[in-house]
């Protein structure tokens, strides 16, 4: 295989595995020494063992930070800061993309960003949809209600009224109260419901300082 046949090949995917190239009758010590070279060549990101991206200039299409994070680790999607800034939630702009996961927790620093894992029991591990990222990506990706429930369920005090202020949340009108609290309810932690009383009622004060404008 040549490089013009891996373009071929996965030049339309934002992130591959090893095991895509060894279809058919290749020798796989001979696919990954061409993917060592090209990698030393700057051709290729290894994002982890196994995990490849094409670097910048032979990409068809932006790799997307969300995609990549599901490609990293199968069975995660992403939440917390990142979900949270992306549906103008908060206002900063995160450098680490965070992501839950029922597995080990993890963190890499890639040539495409840094990305974080957190664990979550898997009886946790719902309230994500798969989003349409453009040019033919797509990640799954926390609703608003389990993005802001899961960084209360990992952050020690995260249902207190001072740490949900520290967070600077905005555009509450976004978040479907009924669903935070029913969200709240099936985990069945009291830490998780108080959370979400004090996240309606911040909704609701946003409301009134708008209407009286």
């Amino acid at each position: 295989m040549d490089f013009a046949q891996l373009l071929q090949i996965v030049g339309n995917e934002p992130a591959f595995e090893t095991g895509l190239l060894l279809a058919g009758n290749v020798d796989p010590a001979d696919v990954q020494r061409q993917l060592s070279r090209w990698t030393a060549a700057g051709r290729l990101c290894q994002l982890r063992r196994g995990l490849y991206s094409l670097a910048a200039p032979y990409q068809k299409v932006k790799a997307h930070p969300f995609a990549i994070a599901n490609a990293l680790m199968r069975g995660s999607y992403v939440s917390l800061q990142t979900a949270l800034a992306h549906y103008g939630l908060i206002p900063e702009h995160t450098p680490v993309v965070a992501s839950v996961t029922s597995g080990r927790p993890g963190r890499w620093e890639t040539a495409l960003g840094v990305y974080e894992f957190r664990h979550v029991k898997i009886g946790w591990l719902h309230g994500y949809h798969q989003l349409d990222l453009g040019a033919g990506q797509r990640a799954f990706v926390a609703r608003p209600e389990k993005a802001l429930l899961d960084l209360v369920y990992l952050q020690p005090g995260g249902d207190d009224l001072a740490y949900l202020t520290e967070l600077r949340l905005q555009n509450l009108d976004r978040l479907d109260p009924d669903r935070l609290i029913e969200l709240a309810r099936q985990n069945g932690s009291p830490k998780l419901r108080r959370a979400a009383l004090r996240i309606v009622a911040l909704a609701q004060a946003e409301s009134m300082e708008y209407e009286s404008l």
